[in-house]
């Protein structure tokens, strides 16, 4: 299965991917969401900090 980040519509790969995900049996979806999760947290905490958005 190819990366999110491979795509050049960010929305538009998540979206088949999570399609993808739902046509899947239970157990397999389940590992699939946990891969989504852990990719979507990975990308979130390597993203840039912006200081001036802090409260």
């Amino acid at each position: 299965m190819a990366s999110m980040s491979d795509s050049s519509a960010p929305d538009a790969g998540l979206i088949d991917r999570l399609r993808l995900i739902e046509e899947q049996p239970l157990d397999t979806r389940a590992d699939a969401y946990a891969a989504v999760h852990e990719e979507l947290a990975r990308r979130l905490e390597s993203a840039p900090i912006d200081p001036t958005a802090a409260s």
